[in-house]
């Protein structure tokens, strides 16, 4: 289990999302991780106080995990985000998370962490379907970034 911080008044605004006793926050989650390109995973989602959700279920990368924990965690209102999800695939290291600061760019960001700002193509199509282009960043979004 691993609790994740994300920025909460960033990211896209779901419609009641967070209201107390919203008896519909999870099937909303699942919609929004479908709607990004992540597919039909087979993971629960549940609302905890005013803006902590927590993840359950089973996937088949530590790839998918980390891009559905970014893409529930990317929405605003959502200051954390508890993983209990279990990888079933083979075992991979787990990538750093970085948060979009004002003024970042990708290549930015790459030159940050790689120390070479064209490499800033890793960490896009690390992040994909979630970006659909590398100038379609936001401050305070949080990003994968792999090794």
């Amino acid at each position: 289990m691993s609790l994740f911080s994300f920025v909460k008044e960033a990211g896209e605004k779901l419609i009641d999302l967070l209201t107390p006793g919203n008896a519909n926050a999870e099937e909303q989650l699942k919609k929004h991780v479908e709607s990004v390109g992540l597919g039909n995973p087979n993971i629960t989602a549940t609302v905890e106080g005013d803006d902590k959700v927590i993840l359950r279920g089973e996937v088949a990368s530590q790839e998918e995990k980390e891009k559905i924990i970014l893409a529930t965690g990317n929405i605003d209102g959502v200051a954390s985000v508890e993983d209990q999800i279990t990888v079933t695939g083979p075992a991979a290291q787990a990538a750093r998370f970085v948060t979009v600061e004002k003024g970042d760019t990708l290549s930015a960001i790459s030159k940050k962490v790689y120390g070479d700002p064209n490499k800033y193509q890793k960490i896009f199509e690390a992040n994909k379907p979630m970006l659909s282009h590398p100038d379609k960043i936001y401050p305070g979004q949080v990003l994968r970034i792999p090794d």
